[in-house]
C-alpha cells in the first residue's frame, strides 16, 4: 500500500511533537518536513481551539493544501461551522486521536471522505432543523432541492446513527443510503455531509 504523505501544522511545539509521535512508525502514512509541505495528500492542523488566527490559518492552508484534519483540544458547533466552511473534511477531537484514529481519519481524507464525530455532526444537522422549523416554515419555505428520502437520512445522521443502522431504521439497503448521501453532495458539488449542511446554512437554502 502506498503511504500517505502528510504534513502537521500545529500551533505550539509539544502538540506538533505529540501528533508526529503517534504517526511516526505507521506504515499508512509519511510524516513530512516543513519543506515539504506542498507535497501533502492530507494536513493535520493541531489547534487548542478555533481562534480567529487559526481560522485566518485554515483558509491559507486550505488554498496551499489539498485536504485538511483538525485535531482541536475542543469544538463546539459554531467552530465546526466555521471549520467546514474553511474547507476541512475531517475532525479528530484530541482526546481522542489516538494513532489509530488519527490514521483512519487521514486515509478517509485522502480518499476524498468526510469523517466528523456523530454527536458534532448531529449536532450541526440539528440547527439545520430548527432553522428549517423556526425562519423557514413560518414562510412556507422547503428544504431547498432537497428529496423526502434525503431529508430522513439527514435526519437520522443527526440523531448519530451509522449509515447500517440508517439503512435498518429506513428499510433501505446500505448501497442505497450511502447512494442517497453521495447523489446530495454531489449535485451540490460538496465534499461530505457536513460540508453540505454548512453550505446549505450559508446560502439560506435551510
Amino acid at each position: 500500500m502506498q503511504r500517505i504523505p502528510v504534513y502537521v501544522h500545529a500551533t505550539d511545539p509539544i502538540s506538533w511533537t505529540g501528533v508526529t509521535g503517534q504517526l511516526t512508525g505507521r506504515t499508512e502514512v509519511r510524516v513530512l518536513a516543513q519543506a515539504d509541505a506542498a507535497d501533502a495528500a492530507v494536513t493535520l492542523v493541531v489547534v487548542d481551539s478555533l481562534t480567529p488566527p487559526v481560522v485566518q490559518a485554515l483558509r491559507r492552508l486550505r488554498r496551499e493544501q489539498n485536504r485538511l484534519v483538525l485535531v482541536p483540544a475542543t469544538i463546539d458547533d459554531a467552530q465546526l461551522s466555521a471549520a467546514v466552511e474553511c474547507g476541512v473534511v475531517g475532525v479528530v477531537r484530541r482526546s481522542e486521536a489516538s494513532a489509530g484514529r488519527l490514521v483512519e481519519v487521514i486515509l478517509s481524507a485522502a480518499r476524498g471522505e468526510g469523517s466528523v464525530p456523530a454527536d458534532l455532526l448531529g449536532r450541526l444537522l440539528n440547527q439545520m432543523r430548527r432553522l428549517q422549523r423556526e425562519v423557514l416554515d413560518p414562510r412556507g419555505l422547503s428544504l431547498g432541492g432537497l428529496s423526502s428520502r434525503e431529508v430522513d437520512v439527514l435526519r437520522l445522521v443527526a440523531d448519530g446513527f451509522e449509515t447500517r443502522e440508517i439503512a435498518v431504521k429506513l428499510s433501505y439497503s446500505e448501497r442505497t443510503v450511502k447512494n442517497v448521501v453521495h447523489g446530495m453532495t454531489t449535485r451540490l458539488h460538496l465534499r461530505n455531509r457536513a460540508h453540505a449542511v454548512a453550505y446549505a446554512l450559508r446560502h439560506d437554502l435551510i
